[in-house]
């Protein structure tokens, strides 16, 4: 599988004229690049070659030794634990020509990209938009079958606990926004999963107004009366789920029925367009439009690609710059919403693949509804 991948990747830096690719996962600059080429879940270097090999320079050698696939291992530690100097031993040990055009990532800080340059004068060194980032980004955002069956397993877990969820909202078992991120933590992680694959955000009818509440959760009151918002994911093999569920408790007022019809109208008329073809642009002007006529807006973008990231490619946005088109083997969110200081806030959000002839959808969040 991780050899499959570097191998597209090689061929791209043949057609590109780039000798090595380098790739890093560190705090302060992570990248799940090198979980996907090489199956190690972090900080490390990772170095492929236009001849196909790869070398990984790991921080924990004994985990990389016990996860990575990659051709070689050299420890972190040889290196002064500094990537300049690491990239510099390993081009040398690799006998790279002079001349050869070596692309470090494009995150890289101006400062650091002077060292490389410095201490790799005799090379073309590349820091570049548009080069290998994004031709990685473009492989992330097709799925692979391993890549589908691992995402499918996150969202059964997902599923699992979105029922056992509806079941002790009626029963009146949870009542902070602490119980419930509590309760997905600790039933992610006895399913199998890492854990979490981001933050949970848990808001009571007091908060659901934010798009993100802040602090995300807190002991206020779950469900309540009115609108409240629930939006978490679970990690497996690296690999997230993200849903939002919204809780309708009580008797609403008109105002916040009409706001949740209008959210999963938004959401029928999407899903219609989610196939290959369609540019996600097209998709989310049209929820913009359905708002509009209805005098809302949202102020969020309609979905985007999960992965490794709980946001990957594509982008699915209204901006005149997302260039993006669903592909077969896209895995991706749809996730319309609503927020109003007075109402409250509603977000129903799934995910979805991308199929050959339409879509199929991985996930059941709902909007649940208790008397």
């Amino acid at each position: 599988m991780f050899q499959r991948r570097r191998a597209d990747m090689y061929t791209w830096m043949a057609r590109n004229s780039i000798t090595i690719v380098v790739l890093e996962d560190f705090e302060g600059k992570r990248d799940p690049a090198i979980r996907y080429f090489s199956g190690h879940p972090g900080d490390a270097l990772l170095l492929l070659t236009i001849t196909g090999h790869s070398v990984l320079c790991p921080w924990d050698e004994h985990l990389a030794r016990y996860m990575a696939d990659v051709d070689v291992i050299t420890p972190y530690s040889e290196y002064g634990r500094d990537p300049v100097r690491a990239v510099r031993s390993l081009v040398d040990k690799i006998g790279t020509p002079a001349g050869s055009r070596i692309e470090i990532p494009e995150t890289t800080a101006y400062p650091t990209f002077l060292r490389y340059v410095e201490i790799l004068s005799e090379f073309n060194v590349q820091c570049r938009t548009g080069g290998a980032g994004t031709e990685v980004a473009r492989m992330r955002a097709i799925k692979d079958p391993v890549e589908i069956a691992t995402l499918e397993k996150a969202c059964a877990i997902t599923d699992a606990i979105v029922n056992q969820i509806e079941k002790l909202l009626i029963t009146g078992k949870i009542k902070t926004e602490a119980d419930l991120a509590l309760l997905i933590e600790r039933e992610a992680r006895a399913a199998g999963a890492e854990g979490t694959g981001f933050e949970t955000l848990a808001a009571g009818p007091l908060r659901s107004y934010g798009i993100h509440a802040f602090p995300a959760w807190t002991n206020s009151p779950f469900p309540g009366k009115g609108l409240s918002i629930l939006d978490f994911g679970v990690k497996f093999e690296g690999y997230t789920s993200d849903v939002t569920l919204t809780v309708a408790a009580g008797e609403l007022t008109k105002a916040q029925e009409k706001q949740l019809a209008l959210m999963e109208k938004a959401y029928k008329t999407a899903l219609a367009l989610y196939k290959p073809g369609v540019a996600t642009r097209t998709v989310s002007r049209a929820v913009d439009e359905l708002f509009s006529r209805a005098k809302r807006s949202m102020p969020h973008a309609l979905g985007h690609g999960i992965g490794l990231e709980a946001h990957e490619g594509p982008a699915i946005r209204s901006r005149d710059d997302n260039k993006w088109v669903f592909e077969p083997g896209m895995v991706v969110t749809l996730e319309p919403g609503l927020y109003d200081p007075e109402t409250g806030g509603c977000r129903l959000e799934n995910d979805i693949l991308i199929t050959e002839t339409g879509n199929r959808v991985l996930t059941n969040a709902r909007v649940i509804r208790i008397s």
